[in-house]
């Protein structure tokens, strides 16, 4: 048995970079961990390898379409599924790898396998029993059930994210449930790699919870894709055999039932507080109904020193918002001052093109009865977007109709998901559209998008 300042449950985005943060401030740190490899679902089976897939599968849709345009002549590249995973599970290694390192250079055990809380100051793992003046739960999130449906999974022909990123050869048809971030970066991957893809989702819309402009956009642009979308569809059941699942579900407008037959289903109706084990009602902390963890400004839930952050507790379900916790968490416990500023957390789709925003949609701002101007840029009037075939998509900025503060940023475009940072730069300091619109960007970039939208908060865009 051990004795530290800090226990971290948990070695994803947030319980890495917590179990970090408090190793540089002096605290004498663990981290428990029951992967064989540290980064949680985001390095192991989420945010990595997708990106893998979706860079790879990217290059694939820009051969087969546009390398002709630009004189690049030659037999289209053929898909190697197997070396495509290899490159995946590569870029997942060099990642896990990297936490390891990270571990060992600032002298943070890793006491691996599951955890659990007996009692407030102790954490057991495996038959040990370990001391700690403070403890953070940062044990992440998992795939949740397709919401009243009879449903089983076998990660082979039913499956999730996890499955989805290590299927044993591409479909011919893929069936996707949920029309949110995984599901369709998910089923853009398998889209460019020649599967049909059709996409059932519950609401009327896809990306729950965008501004509806970027919806809007951003569904076209994938039916041109190939993408087929189902919308106003409520699942049931899905019927597997070793090889075919058959999706059954009821259309909300007329009740009217239908069926829908594919090699592979995945189930992308969002994620939910993987707590299981830890022991949290023997202990008394206090969690809703979803099955998160409440926890007060300090991320201390009901029990005093023991504090929740990520995908446990309420709010988005990102890898830099359980990050910004952590490190967040560290500070208070170090008696320092740990800041989150929740209304400027960006959210991102690494589709192409990608989708990105921070702050609030038009219709929040309506909502709350707010008065707001609009500047909208397309991405066809930026000279750079034009050169590389990017020209789809648009920046829109929100900005206070008094007062010109930024509120919100919503792009749809090329590199969106690196041009939102910007925006949340300039909110983080109270900065006007103005500001940003006065700010010299280099020429040609698609940055200069940002800018022209901000200027048509003005008097108007110059290329517009």
């Amino acid at each position: 048995m051990a004795s530290y300042d800090v226990i971290v449950i948990g070695a994803g985005p947030g319980g890495y970079v917590a179990a970090i943060r408090c190793a540089q401030l002096g605290l004498k740190t663990a981290c428990v961990e029951g992967r064989e490899t540290l980064g949680g679902t985001c390095l192991n089976i989420g945010c990595i390898p997708s990106k893998a897939l979706l860079h790879a599968t990217h290059q694939l849709h820009e051969a087969e379409h546009n390398f002709a345009r630009m004189g690049l002549k030659g037999k289209s590249p053929s898909v190697d599924w197997k070396q495509m995973q290899a490159y995946k599970d590569d870029v997942i290694g060099q990642n896990t790898k990297g936490v390891e390192f990270l571990f060992k250079k600032n002298k943070i055990d890793w006491l691996k396998g599951w955890g659990s809380i007996p009692e407030a100051g102790k954490v057991k793992v495996g038959d040990e029993v370990h001391d700690a003046k403070h403890i953070i739960i940062a044990s992440g999130s998992e795939p949740s059930p397709v919401p009243g449906a009879d449903v089983t999974v076998d990660e082979k022909v039913v499956v999730t994210s996890e499955g989805a990123l290590a299927l044993g050869k591409v479909p011919k048809k893929m069936i996707v449930i949920g029309a949110g971030v995984i599901g369709l970066e998910m089923g853009s991957v398998y889209a460019r790699l020649g599967a049909e893809v059709e996409v059932i989702e519950f609401l009327d819309h896809i990306t729950p919870g965008m501004d509806s402009d970027v919806q809007k956009q951003f569904k076209k642009l994938l039916e041109k894709q190939g993408l087929k979308f189902t919308l106003g569809a409520a699942v049931s059941s899905v019927e597997a055999t070793k090889t075919k699942a058959k999706v059954n579900y009821k259309l909300r407008k007329d009740d009217s039932e239908a069926t829908a037959e594919a090699d592979v289903v995945l189930c992308a109706t969002g994620r939910r507080p993987f707590t299981d084990g830890l022991g949290l009602s023997d202990l008394g902390i206090e969690t809703t109904k979803g099955g998160q963890i409440k926890v007060g400004d300090d991320w201390q839930t009901s029990v005093k020193g023991v504090y929740a952050i990520g995908d446990a507790i309420e709010g988005p379900m990102l890898a830099h918002k359980a990050e910004d916790e952590g490190m967040a968490t560290a500070e208070v416990i170090a008696g320092k001052h740990g800041h989150v500023n929740y209304g400027v957390i960006p959210g991102v789709i690494y589709t192409h093109p990608e989708v990105a925003s921070v702050g609030k949609t038009e219709e929040q701002l309506k909502e709350e009865g707010r008065a707001y101007k609009v500047g909208k840029f397309s991405f066809m009037g930026n000279g750079r977007a034009k050169a590389v075939f990017a020209g789809d998509g648009f920046v829109k900025l929100l900005a206070d109709k008094e007062t010109d503060r930024v509120l919100g940023c919503h792009i749809i475009g090329p590199a969106a998901g690196d041009l939102i940072h910007e925006i949340c730069v300039a909110m983080e300091f109270g900065a006007s559209a103005e500001d940003v619109a006065l700010t010299c960007h280099a020429h040609p970039t698609f940055s200069e998008a940002v800018r022209e939208a901000a200027l048509a908060c003005g008097d108007g865009a110059i290329h517009m």
